[in-house]
Formats: C-alpha cells, structure tokens, sequence
C-alpha cells in the first residue's frame, strides 16, 4: 500500500524536526519534504502533491491562511491540513474552522496519533461503497471545508448543513443551498470536481446538481427526494450520464 504523503511547512526548525521524526514512526505516512517559509511551501506544496499538509499559522513572509488562500485555485487534488501553532487554545478555535485539524506546540505524542489515525479513517472511508440506509450520522460526515464566495470571503462550511449544490448556467457558477439559509453562491471558476473532493457525501447526478447523498431520502420519476429540511425541493434530476454510477455507487 502506497504512503500517504506529508508536507511539513514551519519557520521553526526544532518545531519541523521534531514533527517529521514523529511522523516517521508510523509506516503509513511518508514526509516527502519540508520548507520553512510561505514561498517555499508554495513551490513544494506543487511539487509534492501531499495527501497532509502540516502549516504554520505565523511565518516570516506571509500567515498560513493566506498560503491556503493563494493556493486554492490551483489544488487539483485532496489535501487536508493541520494547523501546526503555538497559538493558545482560545485563539486557536477561528484557526480550526478553517482546518481538519490543529497540533499545538509542542506536542504529545498521543496528540499527533489522534489526528493520524482520523485521517487515516476518512481516508479509507472515502474508497469505500455505502449503501443507502447504511450511512454515517451527520456527526461523522467530516470536517469544515473551505469555499471562496464571488467578492472573494471565504466562508467555513460542514457537509451536515448542505442539501444539495446547483449550477446557474446564466451567471456561470455553483450555488449551495444550506439548512434554513439563502443559497450562497461560489467564486466563478468553482468545478464540479472540486466541489466533489470537499466530502465522499457529495455525489453528482445531473450536469446541474450535486447532492449530499446524506440527504438522499429517494429517486423517484428520475428525481432526487430528499429529507428535511430540503425535503420541499423537487428540482434535482438524475441524468442517464450519471444514474448509473449512482446505482453501482450507493446500491440503488
């Protein structure tokens, strides 16, 4: 079984070091590189293609969510990152929404084996088949995820609170339609695919729409039901291009 690659991106040197000999205890991850500032990481971040990306919050020429940022248009792959940080535990809850996790410095042991080991059961859950009525509860369907809205905010989402996510061919750009909130519309340039790699949960099925397959109550007449709160939307067709991958998918 091949690696998972691991990216370690720190202004601290000790801080670095002591966090790749770490890693290097489990077999499961491989650290393929590490830089000390943001231009650096930028450039190895390409290179690499990490399956995990370890940032500092604070370096020399730039914070570790303007990298994420400046970076975001061009990650054509599934990459979660954990803040690496001195911060303190109260300033470091708006860090974590914006993170699959956070490691504080320095760090225990048992610390850095939690956050591997949830990684790992993502990781291996994202291959796996589910059939519906056997999904995980909306507690478990992974963490906050990042989107950029057209002013270009960034805005924190949760799997949980999306019904479905639909294309507005007149103005060119994704939709999301959230529980009880008006549908906040994406950046232009947003794809299918990237929205896809934010959760295993979200599985298109129509050139229009992608669903939270949590949400799935039914297909009926070529259409998507789904349970509340989206359960009064009726628009969500299924297309022949991709019902059947639908079916092999979820054992429809």
């Amino acid at each position: 079984m091949d690696k998972y690659k691991v990216v370690i991106v720190d202004d601290d040197e000790l801080s670095r070091d002591n966090l790749s000999f770490a890693l290097g205890k489990d077999e499961r991850f491989s650290v393929e590189g590490m830089a000390h500032n943001g231009r650096q990481g930028k450039k190895l971040i390409a290179k690499v293609q990490p399956d995990l990306l370890f940032l500092d919050v604070e370096m020399p020429d730039q914070t570790g969510m303007q990298l994420l940022q400046e970076m975001r248009d061009s990650l054509s792959w599934t990459m979660k990152v954990v803040f690496y940080t001195a911060y303190d535990k109260y300033a470091i809850q708006a860090i974590r929404e914006a993170a699959f996790d956070y490691l504080l410095k320095p760090f225990e042991e048992q610390e850095l084996k939690d956050i591997l080991e949830r990684f790992v059961s993502q990781e291996e859950d994202r291959n796996v088949p589910a059939c519906i009525g056997s999904s995980k509860p909306f507690t478990q369907m992974g963490q906050t995820f990042i989107v950029f809205t057209p002013t270009n905010d960034m805005r924190a989402l949760r799997p949980s609170e999306i019904g479905f996510f639909r294309y507005c061919s007149e103005r060119k750009q994704w939709e999301v339609f959230l529980n009880n909130q008006p549908p906040l519309a994406l950046r232009r340039g947003t794809t299918a695919e990237q929205i896809i790699q934010y959760s295993p949960n979200f599985v298109q099925v129509h050139q229009s729409y992608i669903i939270n397959i949590d949400y799935l109550m039914i297909i009926k007449e070529s259409k998507c039901l789904l349970y509340p709160p989206f359960d009064k939307v009726t628009e969500l067709l299924v297309s022949r291009k991709y019902k059947r991958k639908l079916q092999e998918r979820f054992c429809l």
